[in-house]
């Protein structure tokens, strides 16, 4: 049986930032392992996570509550790769690939919370 948040859109370039974020956290120094790379990662699951929960709601206003969970999981992880950026952890092609990969996934998920809200 095939979930409906398998065809959103938003999971599908959701689950691509994860698959990002994990390629570029294992270049990362070693100290890092239980401090930046684990709660990047952390981070990045949980927005996918919480999409696929949202779309699984009974209610509108249950699933608009994982939808915003979701966006607030992807500005946590904007703000850590802003770190990163800042410590050198990442090469100028990184920075650039992934954080196209966030304004797309904010941009989709901007739009299905407004649609969400007109729901109401």
């Amino acid at each position: 049986m095939i979930k409906s948040h398998k065809n959103l859109n938003v999971w599908q370039e959701a689950m691509k930032l994860v698959a990002t974020v994990y390629e570029i956290t294992k270049h990362f120094p070693d100290e890092e392992r239980f401090g930046l790379i684990a709660q990047m990662r952390r981070s990045a699951v949980s927005i996918p996570s919480n999409i696929a929960e949202g779309a699984a709601r009974q209610t509108k206003k249950d699933s608009l509550n994982f939808y915003i969970i979701a966006r607030a999981s992807l500005s946590e992880l904007d703000t850590q790769l802003e770190l990163c950026k800042l410590l050198k952890y990442l090469s100028a092609e990184a920075v650039i690939k992934v954080f196209q990969q966030i304004d797309a996934v904010d941009s989709l998920l901007s739009g299905l919370i407004r649609f969400q809200r007109r729901k109401e």
